[in-house]
């Protein structure tokens, strides 16, 4: 995996260059960069500083985003299909239509995140913190809910998610549901 620097990512997207799949961008520092459309499947951005960053459209397909903090970041309509985001703060994230597919955001924070019509399938959110969330038309099935907090979440289906004692449910839901 090749280690790419700030002012390199940034001086080859400027110059039209979108594909940056397999590269090492661990604990880079990216506040309020505009990466539309930019490819990092299979990246390392472990620890990654990108709050109020664009990265609608992204291709972040199995990248790893551990301890990344992507609060108030735009990835309306990004791709991060079985990526892994254990412990990021993706606090107020614009995930709108964003497809989380088999993602592993186990203990991720996502508190007033905007999580409408996303795809959350078979993702991983044990200990995640969803209060506040927007999950209207959000596909939550096979998701693990296992200590997950949706305290004032809104618009959840819940039907075929797992959820146990430990889920905290948003109002409206009970454990006999």
């Amino acid at each position: 995996m090749d280690q790419l620097t700030k002012d390199a990512l940034l001086t080859a997207y400027r110059g039209g260059q979108r594909c940056f799949s397999g590269s090492d961008l661990s604990g880079v520092e990216l506040f309020e960069v505009d990466l539309r459309q930019i490819d990092l499947q299979g990246s390392c951005l472990d620890g990654c500083y990108i709050p109020y960053g664009n990265l609608s459209g992204a291709r972040l397909t199995r990248a790893s985003l551990v301890n990344a903090h992507l609060g108030d970041v735009n990835l309306y309509g990004a791709d991060l299909a079985g990526a892994t985001l254990s412990e990021a703060d993706l606090g107020r994230a614009d995930l709108r239509g964003a497809n989380l597919s088999g993602a592993n955001l186990a203990g991720a924070t996502l508190s007033g995140a905007d999580l409408r019509g996303a795809s959350l399938q078979q993702a991983n959110l044990e200990r995640a913190n969803l209060s506040g969330a927007k999950l209207e038309g959000a596909n939550l099935t096979d998701a693990n809910l296992t200590r997950c907090n949706l305290f004032r979440a809104t618009g959840a289906d819940l039907t075929g998610s797992r959820c146990d004692r430990t889920t905290v449910l948003p109002s409206g839901y009970n454990y006999g549901r």
